[in-house]
């Protein structure tokens, strides 16, 4: 049995679906960040947990041929790029292994295909948030959270964003100094700027900043507003968004438009979309747009279905699927997604698409209960995966077809065990890297009902 702060020292056997190494200690597993398969590493052991235990690297080595310098100074400090350590092509075969050994655990006997990767695997983020503090000289900074706390990274240049939007968010920051915005104090409950939204249309250029603050008066806003748009000519709409809760959410529910029209737009699989500052909308434009493609192909349409589209939020999928069906029915709990995803509709000028406010998994329940025929259906569930309630009404509309897109194929696969419990089958799973640099993927996979 291992104990706390002691150093062990080993080789990494493989990364596991978080992209944390695995070092096996006689009968025990030692779980490690920022590690390669086959390095040989010293690890101090920081806390047990049920799997095992946690370590951190405190020396590696024997390093991998794969490992590469991080092009960014505070990758290991901010968290968030997992990867940043390897070799983009060799980030691919990582997480189409860990997939492929989910399957073998869950025992689903999936084709698990090659990872569909970038070109250019940076810039790719389309909405970025920031949050701001004061350092110990009482200088405003403004970063990202430090992964598993509250603590602010402070940053000018990240290799994900594309470089426009981090030049608002410096200029937002030197105008917080300038005109003495206090920044949000989480602990002390005290101050006004809590975050920073930003969101590009790829497309389109359109730029939309959301200033989020604790209070509903912002000071100063006329001569802030003012400066920012000088400097920034290119920022199409700016919102306030008002969050007084006692909580990590981002945005709150209530938001004044202070320039501009409250959307951007952009342009996506050749359709224009309105997007609010609480839209759903894929944060990779062009690994989206491949995604979807894919998504339609899959279920070979002929043009005369009745196609589903389930947790539709805006309705992305469901208008570029649109053209190759009779009639498109999307369903979202989200209100204001509802709302979004209607307009869009009517500016697209799709008129075989229509729009349901409700739970998906009732909303399937009451279209069976009146033998309402869908031939087929797509599914994008949040990371938390689908329902058991969601699975058994789509056994009971006995759609022949259905393609399910998820950010987790952890989720997945435990819901296409259900889903074979039901009758619907899948044989390939195809990988698309949704997130470069990260562990997170991007799968979709095909189900027929036998």
């Amino acid at each position: 049995m291992l104990r706390v702060d002691q150093i062990v020292k080993g080789s990494v056997e493989q990364l596991d679906v978080h992209g944390t190494g695995i070092l096996a200690i006689n009968r025990d597993r030692v779980y490690v960040a920022d590690v390669l398969p086959g390095e040989s590493i010293r690890v101090k052991i920081v806390k047990k947990i049920k799997e095992g235990y946690v370590g951190t690297v405190v020396q590696i080595d024997v390093p991998s041929p794969l490992r590469i310098e991080p092009p960014c100074k505070i990758s290991k400090m901010c968290g968030s790029c997992h990867y940043l350590h390897i070799d983009y092509a060799h980030q691919l075969k990582i997480k189409k292994k860990a997939v492929i050994s989910l399957c073998m655990e869950e025992h689903m006997p999936l084709h698990v295909h090659d990872v569909i990767g970038m070109k250019d695997p940076y810039a790719y983020r389309n909405k970025i948030i920031a949050g701001f503090s004061r350092d110990k000289k009482g200088a405003v900074v403004t970063g990202f959270y430090e992964e598993h706390s509250h603590r602010i990274i402070p940053y000018e240049r990240c290799r994900m964003h594309d470089a426009v939007c981090d030049r608002i968010i410096q200029t937002i920051r030197r105008l917080l100094q300038a005109y003495r915005i206090e920044p949000y104090d989480e602990d002390r409950r005290k101050g006004i700027l809590r975050h920073v939204l930003i969101r590009k249309g790829v497309v389109t250029g359109n730029i939309m900043v959301v200033l989020v603050t604790a209070q509903k008066v912002f000071p100063g806003v006329r001569n802030f507003l003012r400066d920012l748009l000088k400097e920034h000519p290119e920022i199409r709409t700016i919102i306030q968004n008002i969050n007084m809760r006692k909580t990590s959410v981002v945005l709150g529910n209530e938001e004044k438009v202070l320039y501009g029209p409250g959307y951007i737009e952009d342009v996506l699989c050749g359709l224009r979309f309105g997007i609010s500052s609480r839209s759903f909308y894929q944060i990779n434009h062009d690994q989206c747009e491949a995604l979807y493609k894919k998504a339609v192909e899959l279920l070979q349409l002929k043009g005369n279905e009745v196609l589903l589209d389930a947790y539709c939020g805006i309705g992305t999928i469901g208008m570029y699927a649109a053209s190759h069906v009779k009639e498109v029915i999307g369903v979202e709990s989200n209100k204001d997604a509802v709302k979004d995803a209607q307009a869009n509709a009517r500016y697209n000028r799709i008129k075989n698409i229509r729009f349901i406010c409700d739970d998906a998994g009732s909303c399937m329940v009451g279209m069976a209960q009146r033998k309402q025929h869908v031939d087929a259906v797509i599914m994008d569930p949040p990371r938390s995966g689908s329902t058991v309630k969601f699975m058994e009404a789509v056994s009971r509309l006995k759609p022949g077809k259905v393609v399910y897109i998820s950010c987790s194929p952890k989720t997945q696969i435990r819901d296409l065990k259900y889903f074979a419990k039901l009758g619907y089958h899948a044989k390939e799973l195809f990988l698309f890297d949704m997130f470069p640099h990260t562990y997170h993927v991007e799968s979709i996979v095909l189900m027929v009902m036998k």
